[in-house]
């Protein structure tokens, strides 16, 4: 019958250590992260604003303008015309 050794800690540590397996993987993602993370906390902070006053406001006052152009005084009453 097969009976697993025991190994101590000490050799199960020199073990774990000695294999590198992984290990390059694991560095280029924490690299990405550490780059990431600030980049995507600028842009937050900083892009966000920009983009939400001068391009989504504007947008959103661009369609708002075409609504109330296609329906002459910028209601829509959900009745239509028709014959």
């Amino acid at each position: 019958m097969y009976q697993p050794t025991r190994a101590s800690l000490g050799e199960l540590l020199k073990r774990v250590h000695q294999d590198e397996r992984g290990a390059v993987s694991i560095e280029t993602i924490l690299v990405v992260a550490a780059i990431a993370v600030p980049v995507l906390i600028f842009v937050l902070k900083v892009g966000w604003p920009m983009i939400r006053d001068k391009i989504f406001h504007k947008g959103m006052e661009d369609l708002m303008g075409g609504i109330e152009n296609v329906n002459g005084s910028g209601t829509s009453t959900g009745s239509t015309t028709g014959g």
